[in-house]
């Protein structure tokens, strides 16, 4: 899949899944409960042992369902890595040259975390498909609404600090998409391996999604 798809994809379903363990066990579960509640996008960090491996058998299993992506990608070798797995976007916490070049030239989505107006800009102009605004628990929405004024061409993406009270006001603030991890793919239900509150949960932010977007168009 070319990245103009991913990104439509993503834009679409306005939810990226990141899924973060100590173990690669359970995860295609974890992967399973979240498309039954409509997310679609999911990230596999590369803090999961074997991340490789989860992302080669979760793309086995599932296929075209769903459109599975590498996180806490730190550099191009990592890159390659992931996208030789099957991972279809890229996600970094940190802007890397090297990892936006080798997607762009195997035509994948790439998505560099940045924080400050000068990084998102870099990152955007090196060929970011979407600005990762991370780590967003620290700035929150206003700052993302503040970054969105002034670079209204810049798809942005916070992750951290999205949750069910926050989602619709990244939302408002100018996000194209929201990065959730452990709001989401909550520790304590793989632990318990609690696979219905995870679909539940997927559930609600998708809803979140629609309805906001909804309100969004109705008021403008």
């Amino acid at each position: 899949m070319g990245r103009h798809s991913t990104v439509s994809r993503i834009i679409d379903s306005g939810v990226v899944a990141v899924l973060r363990a100590p173990s690669g066990e359970m995860l295609l579960e974890v992967a399973q409960a979240l498309l039954a509640g409509g997310v679609t996008a999911i990230e596999v960090t590369f803090t999961v042992p074997g991340a490789q491996r989860v992302i080669e058998q979760v793309s086995q299993q599932l296929g075209d369902k769903v459109l599975l992506g590498a996180g806490t990608v730190l550099d191009a070798e990592t890159a390659r890595i992931a996208l030789l797995a099957g991972a279809e976007f890229i996600v970094a916490p940190t802007v890397n040259l090297e990892v936006i070049e080798l997607c762009r030239r195997y035509d994948k989505a790439v998505m560099p975390g940045a924080l400050s107006p000068t990084e998102v800009l870099t990152a955007w102009q090196a060929g970011a498909d979407v600005v990762k605004i991370f780590p967003s628990e620290v700035v929150g929405p206003q700052y993302l609404k503040a970054l969105h004024g002034p670079l209204p061409q810049v798809r942005l993406m916070p992750t951290g600090g999205v949750n069910l009270q926050t989602a619709a006001d990244f939302l408002r603030a100018g996000a194209c998409a929201l990065g959730i991890g452990g709001a989401l793919v909550e520790p304590k239900a793989v632990a318990s391996r609690d696979f219905e509150r995870i679909r539940w949960l997927a559930a609600q932010y998708i809803d979140i999604v629609k309805k906001t977007r909804q309100e969004m168009i109705a008021g403008s």
